[in-house]
């Protein structure tokens, strides 16, 4: 088992609220955190909801929650059950005390909502997502970060004893998303049109998202309907919708956002690559890395911190820009051991001023690429993010 830095702030929300929601996709260790914390709970009660005899125990449900006040409650897969907020909401009122129940989801938070009572101001969100460089490489071990890149951050398909194991995993968990997991949450989208989407998403990794041409690709659907199944895919956190960020500069934005497979092994898996000597020679890798190095970002943001990107009419482009409060850090992202960057970099670094500048690449230390820009790799972000709080 990895350790999985959420653990301790999710035992220090458990103190605080009478309820956390832990959201993630399928298969990213969600359960198994879960049970982590609840061996520090004695007595605590687990239900897998997608169990007929675990579902069966809540048909009375304010009978049940209201017998079991004393104990922590983790209910698993909480989107098989949407009507349960309905009744968590007045138990919850009724004993606020911390640490009473862990709800786990695979789906976000705005699916899980669609059909779900509010829990605002009575729970905490969090989100597990996969592994993350922090979690499995030391600082200094490039081998570890390549294998995490190119598998991915699944722990089952990470820690598998080959990659034709680990690359089969991926391809099976696609499989059975599209199959089995989707319409068990009462999506109706027909399996093969969504995974030619998503295979379309995968061979545009980092471009801008235009919902016309896709449909177009896609045999003739609306941009209504391939805008769906983004929301779809970001809803269920398979997929990254990074908006733009527009700092008031006065000069024209491109106000497209941009898409990611947010697991780069998933990417590869959709993009028929299977071994690492395979992606480093196909076109993606590049956009790949930059998707990778962007997740192990979102997942240190700071409390409140903003992440989008930066793109003017005139070419000044900067990958990401995260902003908390007055403070922001410019993220450029290069796959070389001797980055580069263009004229549109320092363009965009005139604009936005950033409070720190880096161009994370795949090196092993720190150096200066000129004076207020250093190359850093992706260890470091961490740091570099926890500094803007």
């Amino acid at each position: 088992m990895v350790a999985r830095q959420l653990h301790a702030l999710m035992s220090e929300r458990l103190a605080f609220y009478p309820g956390i929601v832990l959201l993630g996709p399928r298969q990213v260790g969600k359960t198994t955190l879960a049970k982590a914390i609840a061996a520090q709970h004695p007595g605590a009660l687990f239900l897998d909801l997608e169990r007929p005899a675990d579902r069966a125990q809540l048909a009375e449900p304010e009978l049940f929650l209201a017998q079991h006040r004393d104990r922590l409650v983790v209910m698993d897969e909480v989107q098989m059950l949407p009507d349960l907020f309905t009744h968590l909401r007045p138990e919850i009122d009724a004993d606020r005390r911390p640490g009473r129940f862990l709800l786990l989801g695979s789906a976000s938070g705005a699916l899980l909502r669609q059909r779900s009572e509010s829990l605002a101001g009575r729970v905490g969100y969090l989100e597990l997502t996969p592994l993350l460089a922090s979690e499995v490489a030391a600082t200094d071990d490039l081998g570890a970060l390549q294998q995490l890149w190119h598998r991915g951050g699944f722990p089952l398909a990470h820690l598998a004893p080959s990659d034709r194991l680990a690359y089969a995993w991926r391809q099976d968990f696609i499989q059975t998303f599209l199959q089995r997991d989707l319409p068990q949450m009462g999506v109706n989208v027909a399996a093969d049109a969504l995974h030619r989407f998503w295979r379309m998403l995968a061979h545009l990794q980092g471009q801008f998202f235009n919902a016309s041409q896709l449909g177009q690709s896609l045999g003739g659907a609306s941009h209504t309907t391939t805008a769906r199944y983004l929301d779809l895919l970001v809803d269920t956190m398979l997929v990254r919708r990074l908006e733009p960020h527009l700092p008031n500069v006065g000069k024209r934005l491109v106000k497209s956002p941009k898409t990611y497979i947010r697991d780069s092994g998933l990417l590869h898996a959709l993009l028929n690559i299977a071994s690492l000597s395979d992606l480093q020679g196909h076109p993606i890798v590049g956009a790949s890395w930059e998707g990778f190095v962007l997740e192990q970002a979102a997942a240190h943001l700071p409390e409140g911190a903003q992440l989008g990107f930066y793109r003017t009419a005139a070419g000044a482009e900067m990958d990401a820009v995260v902003q908390a409060g007055k403070r922001s850090l410019g993220i450029e992202v290069k796959f070389s051991s001797a980055p580069t960057v263009t004229k549109g970099f320092w363009h965009a670094r005139d604009d936005l001023r950033p409070t720190r500048t880096v161009v994370v690449a795949p090196v092993e230390r720190r150096y200066p690429l000129k004076e207020g820009v250093d190359v850093v790799p992706v260890s470091a972000l961490p740091q570099l993010l926890a500094e803007l709080g």
